[in-house]
C-alpha cells in the first residue's frame, strides 16, 4: 500500500528553508465563525451572504476565519484587526451579532487608525484548516489543543496562513512573527519565548507583514550578532534586495540574494508542483554606529 502524500513531511524530509516564508500582507482581520470550514474559508463559510460579500470584497486587508479550540464560541462575536507595518498594533471588539460586521470602519483598518479597541495582549493563531490542506489539521489541532490548555483566552484557530508545508504553522500576535514546523510541545516553548519577548529562533518563518527579503535580512542581523530580544532588530528601509535595519548599536545594509528551489508539492490537495524560492545574504555591511540621546548626566 502506498503511503499518502504529506506536504509537511516531504518538506521536512527534504529540509526546505522556512527562512523568509511569512505572509507579507500588512493588514489583517480576524472575524470568529466556528465552522466548520471549506477550503475557501469565507465564500465556503455559513455567513450571511451579505457578510460573505463584505468580506470578500475588502481590498488590502487579509481575512481571515477564527474559532476557539473545542468548538465554543461566543456570547457575542469576536473580531480582532492588525496593522504589522511599520509598528504592529492590534485591535478587537465583540459585536453582538456577525450581521453587524459591515457597520465596522474597514477604511480605517487599511489607514492603521480603525474605530475599535486597542489589544495589548498576546494572540496565537493557529492554522487547522484540514480542508484546505490535510497537514494543518492533523499538525496544527494538537498544537491549539496545548496551546489553549495553557493560554486558553489568547489561542485561536485560524483558516490559511500559508506555507501548509511548513505545519503545524502560528501567527504570534502583536509582534508578527510567523512560526512552522510545531508540535505540542515546541509550540508552547515557543510561545513562552515570545510571551518573555524573545523570538524562538528555532522554529521562526520570519516577520509577518515584511518582505520576504526584509524577514531574511532581520534573521541574518540576529543569528550574526546573537540578539534574541524581540525588538532588538528593527527594518528601517527595503529598496529592490537591499534592507537597511538597526541591531544592536549599529546600522546596516544587508543585500539578500535568492535561487528557485526545485520543483514539489506545495500543499497535499494540490498535485501541481513549482519552486519555492532560497534566500541568501550577498553582503552585509555596517553603516553607522547608532549615538545614544545625550543625558543631563553626560552634559
Amino acid at each position: 500500500m502506498t503511503e499518502e502524500f504529506r506536504c509537511a513531511a516531504a518538506s521536512l524530509r527534504d529540509a526546505e528553508p522556512m527562512v523568509g516564508t511569512a505572509p507579507e500582507d500588512g493588514t489583517w482581520l480576524f472575524v470568529e465563525e466556528p465552522g466548520p470550514w471549506g477550503r475557501k474559508a469565507v465564500a465556503e463559510s455559513r455567513l450571511p451572504e451579505d457578510v460573505r460579500a463584505l468580506l470578500d470584497g475588502i481590498e488590502d486587508v487579509r481575512v481571515q476565519l477564527v474559532r476557539r479550540h473545542g468548538g465554543v464560541s461566543g456570547p457575542g462575536v469576536r473580531v480582532f484587526a492588525a496593522h504589522l507595518a511599520p509598528t504592529p498594533r492590534v485591535w478587537t471588539t465583540v459585536l453582538d451579532d456577525v450581521r453587524d460586521l459591515p457597520a465596522l470602519d474597514v477604511a480605517g483598518l487599511r489607514d492603521g487608525a480603525p474605530d475599535l479597541t486597542s489589544y495589548d495582549g498576546p494572540l496565537w493563531l493557529v492554522c487547522t484548516n484540514g480542508r484546505r490542506d490535510r497537514c494543518c489539521a492533523e499538525t496544527g489541532r494538537p498544537v491549539a489543543a496545548a496551546l489553549a490548555a495553557r493560554w486558553p483566552e489568547e489561542t485561536w484557530e485560524t483558516t490559511h496562513l500559508g506555507g501548509h508545508r511548513f505545519a503545524g504553522t502560528l501567527l504570534a500576535l502583536p509582534s508578527g512573527v510567523a512560526l512552522g514546523r510545531l508540535d505540542a510541545g515546541s509550540a508552547v516553548t515557543a510561545c513562552k519565548e515570545l510571551e518573555a519577548g524573545r523570538l524562538p529562533t528555532e522554529t521562526v518563518r520570519g516577520r509577518a507583514g515584511r518582505p520576504a527579503v526584509a524577514q531574511v535580512a532581520e534573521l541574518h542581523a540576529r543569528a550574526e550578532l546573537g540578539l534574541d530580544r524581540l525588538d532588538a532588530v528593527r527594518v528601517g528601509s527595503v529598496d529592490g534586495d537591499t534592507v537597511v535595519l538597526t541591531a544592536g548599536d549599529d546600522v546596516w545594509a544587508v543585500e539578500v540574494g535568492r535561487t528557485p528551489t526545485e520543483l514539489r508539492r506545495q500543499s497535499c490537495a494540490d498535485l501541481s508542483t513549482k519552486p519555492g524560492w532560497e534566500y541568501h545574504v550577498r553582503s552585509w555591511v555596517q553603516l553607522s554606529r547608532v549615538t545614544p540621546p545625550r543625558t543631563q548626566e553626560d552634559a
